[in-house]
């Protein structure tokens, strides 16, 4: 394996709004074992909703454009860095390959923390169960999560799954639209890139990058659980963008459903002339991929296929 060779890396805070906190009463609080009484002031000026990007710059590039990788929901971009069983993830794959790489944790998630402003933010935060986890993301049928049995074929390495739900943390269902506007805060920071959703993040991906025509000429959509309104209007000629599915979709009928309409947006987004690519893996011979490709045993192919395919269109 190529030792990675940086020139640069480093990260940044982007997005976000400043919320102004006045007439709360002063509150008394453990803050440690050595101060049991402090007197915190819930007053004063904040930021909220801001996005956390780290970035990585290899001294040898094959591309003048970053890849930007965007994490899915309950997620980090933790995610996108060694795989639950020890493997490096695409993060390392990308940077072995040449590309510069930013890694985001959207709002409300990591590093980019969340608003602990009371009223600030409607509803209350969610966490992925086990169980969710495991038929969700298609590793096996929900009927046998007690027992553990997978997909026959399954890619997932089930010997770490119990690591792979270490990594969820909370999340909140009144966000996506301040998760949206932070990484198009962060593609702009960054300037001309490919960005990479998976998941949730796929979902945001696409409503980020659709109408940023100068600033995204290619996108990779990984499992997106999410399509825009309507890509009337945009500016989407000539733009390349690739819908990654991996196997076991006819598994729920959320999948089903979901799978579907990803096949019409590719195809409503090559009717306006873009090169808008479905590729589902099982029908070309890439069988027993779960919605976790990027943790799956064979991650390391699967973004060398990505990489192949930015390399040819940017």
């Amino acid at each position: 394996m190529t030792n990675i060779v940086l020139e640069d890396m480093g990260s940044f805070f982007v997005g976000g709004r400043d919320v102004e906190v006045r007439g709360r009463d002063i509150e008394r609080v453990w803050v440690t074992q050595d101060l049991p009484d402090f007197a915190y002031d819930p007053n004063g000026d904040f930021t909220v909703e801001q996005a956390y990007v780290q970035y990585f710059i290899p001294a040898t590039r094959v591309s003048e454009l970053p890849v930007l990788l965007q994490h899915g929901g309950g997620l980090t971009g933790a995610s996108w860095e060694t795989t639950p069983d020890g493997r490096p993830g695409w993060l390392q794959h990308f940077l072995r390959a040449g590309f510069a790489v930013y890694v985001i944790d959207n709002v409300e998630r990591g590093r980019a923390g969340w608003c602990a402003l009371d009223d600030e933010w409607p509803g209350r935060p969610i966490v992925r169960s086990w169980q969710e986890a495991w038929w969700l993301y298609r590793i096996g049928a929900a009927e046998n999560y007690d027992s553990r049995t997978p997909f026959p074929g399954q890619r997932f390495p089930i010997t770490a799954f119990d690591a792979m739900n270490a990594g969820h943390v909370p999340r909140w269902t009144s966000t996506p639209p301040l998760q949206v506007a932070a990484l198009k805060a962060a593609i702009e920071r960054i300037g001309r890139c490919v960005v990479i959703g998976h998941s949730q993040g796929g979902d945001l991906a696409q409503k980020a990058v659709l109408d940023m025509p100068d600033h995204v000429p290619a996108a990779v959509f990984a499992e997106p659980s999410g399509l825009p309104e309507t890509i009337e209007g945009l500016d989407v000629d000539g733009r390349s963008f690739l819908f990654l599915m991996g196997d076991y979709l006819d598994a729920t009928p959320l999948w089903v459903d979901l799978t579907a309409r990803i096949r019409e947006t590719a195809a409503a987004l090559a009717a306006r002339g873009a090169d808008a690519e479905y590729l589902a893996l099982a029908e070309h011979g890439i069988t027993g991929n779960s919605h976790m490709l990027m943790m799956d045993d064979n991650s390391d192919a699967l973004a060398a296929l990505v990489q192949d395919w930015i390399l040819k269109r940017v």
